[in-house]
């Protein structure tokens, strides 16, 4: 049933974030701590493995060329984020402006849809290193490494355009209530008085163009790795192949959570559920791939270390 809009033309909508509806006000304080620190986490952890693979001549290599692009998205999602969620926390600062609003919800799905053509990008990387090895450096050259990951960042930013433009061009009240932490695209579009299936089949179409083909090409890519893989007759082979690829292929279970929030929309589930479901996609998702992805790698953990702890050049040899 559609809403009843009473909403000047003349005014732009403000848009007031309800925040997570059946939260106790008394555990907002205990919510914003620990947001603060995993975004913390994030930040900081982040920007080290930045400055290390950029620092770290040993690191200029292809695949860490890649994870240089997937620190820098997961810093750009966090920020575009969490500082507002931090905000409603803590200080209840629950509005938005209308401007505000859709350069968020563009930012935010944008950066997750070059997230997701980035370990796409990654995992084809990985392809070629284990299976076409003599090959490598004649396919993976700076040039084509930097066209594939202009070619992530440009697809992406430009895919939601069409939704966010659809949604931009919706009606509302003067006051819209968002059930949710940040202008989500289908949290705003439930609360529009118009007509919401265009809105929602387009954003579930893109959903399932950044989720699940971008999964298929990641498993589809490891499988050819594995076949590879068990034709190795030794058994370091083994484990330094599996090594090199698993962090990305557990990092890329993320996409169903991307295909989960528009699925759960057209189910009869709590509306909390909708809203978990995206905060923690945008808060534990950057966690989980600086962990998994890059600092499980000891090349990029022993450049960290040579940054944030060098050695006394004094004490560096036998007494």
């Amino acid at each position: 049933m559609e809403a009843t809009c009473n909403g000047s033309k003349d005014s732009s909508p403000v848009f007031y974030l309800v925040g997570i509806p059946s939260l106790l006000e008394s555990l907002f304080l205990l919510v914003f701590l620990i947001f603060l620190l995993i975004s913390l986490l994030i930040l900081v952890g982040n920007e080290l493995i930045l400055v290390a693979e950029v620092a770290e001549p040993s690191l200029h290599k292809p695949r860490y060329f890649f994870l240089i692009n997937l620190s820098a998205l997961d810093i750009l999602s966090t920020t575009t984020t969490v500082p507002k969620i931090l905000s409603l926390f803590l200080l209840g600062d629950q509005y938005l402006s209308f401007s505000a609003c859709f350069l968020q919800m563009h930012l935010f799905h944008g950066l997750n849809c070059s997230e997701a053509f980035i370990l796409v990008v990654m995992a084809c990387d990985r392809y070629v290193a284990i299976c076409c090895p003599l090959h490598y450096l004649v396919h993976m050259t700076p040039q084509t490494n930097a066209a594939l990951a202009a070619s992530a960042w440009l697809t992406a930013l430009l895919l939601p355009i069409p939704a966010v433009l659809q949604t931009f061009h919706m009606a509302f009240n003067n006051t819209v209530h968002i059930y949710h932490c940040f202008c989500d695209h289908l949290a705003a579009v439930q609360a529009s008085c118009s007509d919401t299936t265009p809105q929602t089949f387009m954003g579930f179409c893109i959903a399932m163009v950044v989720s699940f083909l971008p999964l298929l090409l990641v498993l589809l890519s490891y499988a050819h790795i594995l076949a590879s893989v068990l034709r190795i007759s030794s058994r370091e082979g083994h484990s330094k192949a599996f090594s090199t690829c698993s962090s990305h292929l557990l990092v890329g279970t993320y996409y169903s959570s991307i295909a989960i929030a528009y699925v759960a929309y057209r189910a009869d589930l709590p509306l909390d559920f909708h809203i978990m479901d995206n905060v923690v996609h945008a808060i534990l998702t950057p966690v989980l791939s600086a962990l998994i992805c890059t600092l499980r790698n000891k090349d990029v953990k022993a450049a960290i270390t040579k940054i944030t702890c060098p050695q006394d050049p004094g004490h560096s040899g036998d007494p």
